[in-house]
């Protein structure tokens, strides 16, 4: 129906009445008193030119719709595709620095999730640090120097009538691989797109944070008293997911906890083979 254009009339802003005289799919000449002009079809029609047949108008309306929503799809291609090779890119760059870097043994991030921040954590998939309560930057967001690429973030639990013995933990996520902390102002950490894991009622039951942590002075004290987060060993946090494999039943569910479990050892340059046995301060009791 658009090859009907030839003859049709259509009037512009400065040249006035003219006739279509040649369409070629991406282009349309126009024969206007002035002489021959060429525009780009369809996006000149509605901004500069009006076709005086309406029927044929609300075709190239339509037409000029369908060719704006396909260069926005493309657009957004282009954009998912240049957001992947900058992935990539930092990938390849983090792998060049991880074969260099000094790795904190305790680089491992725990943080104290209260009730109604709970579901809000594990859909957005990030945490927030605090604020500094004191000082100069009283009320800044805390940045976290030890947490980086090789970090996990556990996040655990405890209800105003349970005892600190009985924290549990909700889940655990990788620090996404582009995250850097120097150029974190918001204070919220993000995880990885794959290295994620949140525990049913169920399985947080049954792991209990104390199982694994102790304080080193004190080994058979359980207190978190204040704060949100402390940082604690890297080896706990692999006997951690260690036993999360364990814990799953599902066949996807521990593919995707020993997938977790292998890459956290991998960043950490821990040997799955020499990882020991808990003794947190619960188990020391």
């Amino acid at each position: 129906m658009l090859a009907d254009l030839i003859d049709k009339q259509v009037i512009h802003k400065i040249f006035g009445k003219g006739k279509v005289v040649k369409y070629r799919g991406s282009y349309i000449g126009i024969d206007f008193p002035s002489g021959n002009k060429k525009f780009v079809f369809p996006d000149a029609f509605g901004t500069y030119l009006t076709l005086t047949d309406q029927k044929l108008a609300k075709m190239v309306q339509k037409k000029k719709k369908e060719c704006e929503e396909e260069e926005q799809k493309l657009r957004e291609l282009k954009a998912l595709q240049s957001k992947k090779r900058q992935r990539l890119l930092a990938q390849e760059r983090n792998i060049i620095k991880r074969k260099t870097w000094k790795i904190h043994p305790q680089s491992q991030s725990v943080f104290w999730c209260k009730k109604q921040e709970q579901d809000s954590v594990f859909e957005r998939w990030d945490v927030f640090t605090g604020v500094i309560k004191s000082g100069e930057k009283q009320g800044q967001p805390r940045r976290l120097a030890r947490v980086n690429q090789n970090s996990a973030c556990l996040l655990t639990a405890r209800e105003s009538d349970m005892p600190e013995k009985d924290r549990r933990i909700l889940g655990v996520f990788m620090v996404d691989e582009t995250f850097d902390n120097k150029s974190c102002t918001d204070g919220y950490i993000p995880a990885h797109s794959k290295h994620r894991l949140r525990l049913s009622e169920q399985e947080s039951e049954k792991m209990l944070f104390w199982n694994y942590y102790f304080n080193k002075k004190y080994p058979h004290r359980m207190t978190w008293n204040t704060g949100r987060h402390r940082y604690f060993d890297n080896v706990w946090m692999a006997q951690i997911l260690r036993d999360i494999v364990s814990l799953k039943e599902n066949p996807e569910e521990q593919e995707n906890a020993q997938q977790f479990f292998e890459y956290f050892c991998q960043m950490n340059r821990i040997k799955k083979e020499e990882i020991p046995e808990p003794k947190g301060a619960l188990m020391r009791i």
